[in-house]
């Protein structure tokens, strides 16, 4: 039996709890505090938090929100957006933040997550790779917020975050962000056949049976979603929801729906 890990990753923005697609056109579908409560309700394991502006406005993690999630949140997060510094790591740590989620000062300065890997422990860092197709065929991974690009493959830049000493590997794919088709299984399987370390696949979760195959059939060891958890219905209801039952495991392949 596999243990599930199964993440709702909320994205912030100005305060609020926003959802966008394809990295694009964030809506406003609550405020996070309201969210992290129904999810304690839940009694969800883990939870994701992306402030997705920090990093394009060049401005420090939201420390103080991040504070005010910490007190109501009763199980671990982990925390990405405009992280620069040794000191944002200090900082987020003592929050109570328990993982720090780095893509584009990663990308841009070679030995970062190397360099907080050592003072933190691997098991704190995470190396958060966004990805793109190219309009020639395979896919290159982009960095401040998905606008810009590295010139690396996903693989590439997965193999030099283990390298680095991060313990595991965020993988979030672009072109499916938000689109509610399904995870990109070849994706996923290209990079955890490539290191060695945790990877949890994110873009594009529908159901219950996507998240099963992001881990069977992709080799993820997590798979987190965004929409399946605030949106419900062919309309996209706003509806904060859970629909795996928390301690559950992948019985016979796939994972089973309290629905």
């Amino acid at each position: 039996m596999i243990p599930v890990r199964v993440i709702p990753c909320l994205l912030l923005k100005n305060r609020g709890l926003v959802k966008t697609v394809r990295f694009k056109n964030p809506t406003y579908v609550g405020d996070p505090i309201n969210a992290v409560k129904i999810f304690n309700d839940k009694q969800v394991d883990e939870l994701i938090f992306v402030d997705i502006s920090a990093t394009p406005l060049r401005s420090e993690p939201p420390f103080e929100q991040l504070k005010q999630i910490s007190s109501e949140c009763f199980m671990p997060f982990a925390y990405g957006g405009g992280v620069t510094s040794m000191s944002h790591f200090h900082s987020l740590f003592a929050l109570g933040v328990e993982k720090v989620c780095v893509n584009t000062q990663a990308v841009k300065n070679p030995g970062f997550l190397e360099g907080a890997a050592r003072e933190f422990g691997s098991q704190s860092v995470v190396g958060a790779i966004d990805v793109k197709k190219k309009l020639i065929g395979g896919y290159e991974a982009r960095m401040d917020g998905g606008r810009v690009g590295t010139g690396l493959s996903p693989v590439e830049l997965a193999r030099r975050y283990e390298g680095e000493g991060a313990g595991e590997i965020f993988l979030n794919d672009i072109d499916r962000d938000g689109m509610m088709s399904g995870y990109n299984i070849d994706l996923i399987k290209s990079v955890t056949d490539a290191v060695g370390i945790p990877v949890v696949a994110c873009g594009g979760a529908r159901n219950v049976e996507d998240l099963s195959a992001a881990i069977l059939q992709g080799g993820a060891s997590a798979a987190a979603a965004g929409s399946m958890f605030v949106f419900m219905g062919k309309h996209r209801a706003v509806l904060i929801n859970y629909p795996v039952p928390p301690g559950k495991s992948f019985a016979e392949g796939r994972i089973q729906s309290n629905h």
